[in-house]
């Protein structure tokens, strides 16, 4: 058997493409959105290299247009989760034991596919179904995942090269084995990186993969399976369900080979998986890894020193983008009462120019929420704080879902700290704020790091570099990705790895060699050239 050293290519972040009437880009992704919505998508399953239709189905709208129907995804039962968990014990052997570089090879040609002639159709499909923008959609579903396919196999070689010092007449190794059993990856709907990723890291570390996207996402997950399709990866290596959450949960987590969990979503869901998995502890072959991401309730802090339009710019951004539907979104911030005035006109004046409407009009920069039961819940919020004493709506408020699920961005000013909306994560396009006393930063510290349970991102805004200190420190567990002078969302795949604490998550890292570590079970050996054969120590020859 031929074999080597191999060196991968040297990954970098993938560019974004900019959307510039009249580009190349522009006409191919505007193509792409015409041809989706002109056809009705028949979305299977796909479960051991096989296509799964049950006659089951369940019609697809875009939020921004939910009377159009996109087409439909086929619905499962737990019959189909324990024939996927079958088939991903059927295939493991063979993919586990498939040399790493043949492995990394599937990923980085799915990267290249999704760079070239797949860019406008995962675009296209997250705009219409998760209704982001063409800018949102281009730094999630193309870039963002891209990057992940390709440093993942560059974090993958540092892994395995990783290796141990030997003494003289021995050699000291370490390999790296797939978990024993198969991992459950449960993704959101809000990044389609995100539910490209989390099946896939596990899978490129010899892994397969039982994955069950957001029914949300479902029309974008297709698309990067019919990439993966298309790059070679064996049946079997990952399997798509489209199943009811218990009961899949149910089956998964009563399985013996039940290895890991890779999970972005509700915290509420992930205690009562950890419950679950620990309650069944003794039953798995081994202890199963457990990895999540959970939200976050982001906070921007401005101190008296800060730079007022960067503050504006990093809230209009931070808070609104995507509706706030992002674990990173800024949620609450804390304005310092000699630059409230100016971030307040400043505020008002950017949401008074924010552009509303459907994704395929370019010029909105605002499109919908995900469904209809966040938008009731965001109005109960908005109509809530119309009617609280010591709250003032200082912009937006409105909203309407008699063509789409549009909230207009709002902004809650409120005079306690702990109102409801400074304190409760909402995901979506409002922000609560709190103007503190000028002379009480110390207090407002305080503030920041005790109001929520959650710990995943948050950003001071100062030019006193002592203050930046100081805060960085005050705040090390207050978030697991922290900004100076910049909006907390945004993280790039190996620029800022990604993940928080508390309740937050497990802050595993997407985005870096950290997470991978949690998909592969080392084995140390050594190796003795000329082994002992007397027991005697040399001590032992005299008394």
């Amino acid at each position: 058997m031929s074999t080597g050293f191999f060196k991968v290519p040297v990954p970098v972040n993938e560019p974004n493409l900019m959307y510039a009437p009249g580009s190349a880009e522009r006409t191919a992704l505007k193509a792409a959105l015409n041809q989706f919505k002109s056809e009705s998508a028949d979305l299977p399953m796909f479960i051991g290299g096989k296509e799964v239709r049950t006659g089951k189905k369940i019609a697809m709208h875009p939020p921004h247009e939910h009377k159009h129907v996109l087409g439909h995804y086929h619905a499962g039962t737990g019959e189909h989760v324990k024939q996927a968990i079958d088939a991903a014990l059927k295939a493991k052997k063979q993919w586990e034991n498939m040399p790493w570089e043949h492995r990394s090879a599937i990923f980085l040609k799915a990267a290249d596919l999704l760079a070239g002639p797949y860019r406008a159709r995962i675009n296209a499909a997250t705009m219409l179904c998760q209704s982001k923008n063409a800018f949102q959609a281009e730094i999630d579903a193309a870039c963002e995942l891209i990057d992940f396919l390709r440093y993942n196999v560059q974090f993958a070689t540092e892994i395995y090269s990783q290796q141990p010092v030997s003494s003289k007449g021995m050699w000291n190794r370490m390999e790296q084995r797939a978990l024993e059993g198969f991992v459950f990856a449960i993704t959101p709907f809000n990044f389609t990186a995100i539910a490209g990723n989390l099946p896939t890291s596990a899978a490129l570390m010899g892994n397969t993969v039982v994955w069950k996207p957001s029914n949300t996402q479902i029309f974008s997950a297709w698309v990067i399976m019919d990439v993966l399709r298309e790059s070679g990866l064996p049946d079997g290596v990952i399997n798509l369900v489209y199943t009811p959450g218990a009961e899949t949960g149910k089956i998964v987590f009563a399985h013996p080979d039940f290895a890991g969990i890779h999970f972005t979503g509700s915290t509420e869901v992930f205690h009562e998986f950890w419950k679950t998995i620990g309650n069944n502890i003794a039953s798995y072959k081994s202890y199963p890894r457990i990895v999540g991401e959970t939200g976050g309730k982001d906070f921007v802090l401005a101190h008296p020193s800060a730079d007022a339009r960067a503050v504006i710019t990093a809230l209009s951004r931070g808070a609104f983008e995507y509706q706030g539907q992002k674990c990173s979104a800024a949620s609450r911030a804390y304005i310092p009462s000699n630059l409230w005035k100016q971030v307040r006109e400043g505020l008002v004046a950017d949401i008074s120019s924010f552009k509303m409407g459907t994704t395929e009009d370019f010029r909105n920069f605002i499109n919908a929420v995900i469904d209809e039961k966040s938008f009731d819940k965001l109005a109960g919020y908005i109509d809530q704080a119309k009617k609280d004493a010591g709250v003032e709506i200082v912009a937006g408020g409105g909203y309407d879902k008699s063509e789409g699920y549009f909230i207009q961005p709002t902004v809650i000013q409120a005079s306690d700290p702990m109102y409801t909306t400074m304190c409760t994560e909402l995901f979506g396009p409002v922000l609560s704020l709190y103007v503190y006393d000028e002379n009480r930063f110390e207090e407002t510290l305080d503030l920041v790091d005790s109001t929520s349970a959650y710990a995943l991102t948050g950003c001071v805004f100062s030019q006193d570099r002592n203050i930046i200190n100081h805060v960085s420190k005050r705040l090390v567990n207050a978030a697991g990705n922290f900004y100076i002078n910049d909006k907390p969302t945004g993280a790039v795949v190996a620029q800022q790895p990604f993940g928080g604490g508390r309740a937050s998550g497990t802050n595993d890292k997407a985005g870096s060699m950290i997470n991978l570590l949690r998909w592969v079970s080392p084995r140390s050996i050594k190796e003795t050239f000329a082994p002992p054969t007397d027991y005697r120590y040399p001590f032992m020859s005299e008394q």
